[in-house]
């Protein structure tokens, strides 16, 4: 053989293909991972567009919730019982609604998760946002406000009030959206279908929405539940007296709207209250964007021991909640010492 020839045998060469393969992935994984990280880094989802995209999902939804309802086509069907042993319902204007929020947040934001409160397999890819930011945002709110993907869950309720709905007491109905950003509730969008309200907030941003002038908690007026009560009447008057007026009122939106100074054209159909008291179980669709809106106009929305409540994980809220604003939220919460209930 030749002094310059070199003979590799099979096991030979492949050791050699081996050995320079692990060169090449040692000097390039790092530049590869390292790009990875970047590319994970730029996910961010700009706020002010998610508020825009949620009122734009809270009316398209609200739109389907009248139309079944005008229609008289409910299909209603239960969901079996609450804790407190009620029918939870739903309709056709829950489902219509579900499709229509959830599909058109889901397309437009696909890194972000979404929780409804319901759950369908009807895929609308054509569901688009129409890249149309209202006025009264642009106005009060800049752009630019963006944060992780992946510190962001969406709380859609396509219908809060159900079984009033049922009952064609609409005014209590609402449909809402909630975006909560490391689990506290940021922005918040209850839409009235049947009148074409809207209300909307941005912590630390800005709102359409304020207190109203004055609230008395001597005794208060407050506003609990028609349909999932408990124990609610007893524990509101063993705290605030047998003076307080008690509202029973569907629907955890209508109740936050209830506690806020609203448009001339929706208060003759509107409750007044200065509190909202909760004391079963109730879920954070349900109250995640009435906390996001008490929250932007100086309120608070806690349990009944007075602890914020965590809007990602599990969507039960298993503390029952004080709603409050323009008033010394912690003196309520150690009128109804909750560990007497």
């Amino acid at each position: 053989m030749s002094p310059m020839g070199i003979r590799l045998s099979p096991l030979g060469l492949a050791v050699f293909c081996l050995i320079g393969v692990g060169v090449i992935y040692h000097l390039y994984a790092g530049v590869i991972s390292n790009r990875l990280a970047a590319f994970r880094q730029i996910r961010t989802v700009d706020l002010r567009d998610l508020l825009a995209v949620s009122v734009e999902a809270a009316v398209l939804g609200g739109t389907e919730v009248k139309k079944v309802r005008e229609e008289n086509n409910l299909n209603e069907k239960s969901k079996g019982k609450t804790k407190e042993g009620v029918n939870e319902l739903l309709t056709l204007g829950d489902l219509q609604s579900h499709r229509k929020m959830f599909n058109l947040i889901s397309n437009t934001f696909p890194e972000v998760t979404v929780n409804s409160e319901e759950h369908d397999n009807t895929v609308d890819k054509a569901a688009a946002w129409s890249r149309v930011i209202p006025t009264d945002i642009l106005d009060k709110i800049e752009g630019g406000k963006d944060v992780p993907a992946d510190s962001v869950t969406v709380w859609i309720d396509p219908l809060d009030a159900t079984q009033e709905y049922t009952e064609n007491l609409v005014k209590f109905v609402t449909t809402m959206v909630c975006v909560a950003v490391d689990g506290k509730a940021v922005i918040g969008v209850i839409h009235v279908p049947f009148t074409g309200f809207t209300a909307w907030a941005f912590v630390g941003q800005g709102s359409n929405m304020s207190p109203r002038s004055s609230y008395s908690v001597s005794p208060p007026k407050a506003i609990v539940s028609r349909s999932h009560s408990g124990k609610v009447k007893g524990v509101v008057l063993e705290a605030f007296g047998n003076s307080t007026t008690l509202i029973e009122a569907g629907g955890a939106g209508y109740k936050v709207l209830s506690l806020l100074e609203m448009p001339s054209s929706e208060t003759s159909s509107m409750d007044q209250a200065d509190i909202y008291i909760h004391v079963t179980f109730i879920k954070k669709w349900d109250i995640c964007a009435g906390a996001a809106l008490l929250s932007a106009l100086g309120g608070h929305m806690t349990t009944l021991k007075g602890e914020d409540i965590d809007y990602s994980g599990t969507p039960v809220n298993e503390g029952g909640l004080v709603a409050s604003v323009g008033v010394d939220h912690e003196a309520l919460i150690k009128k109804l010492e909750p560990e007497k209930h």
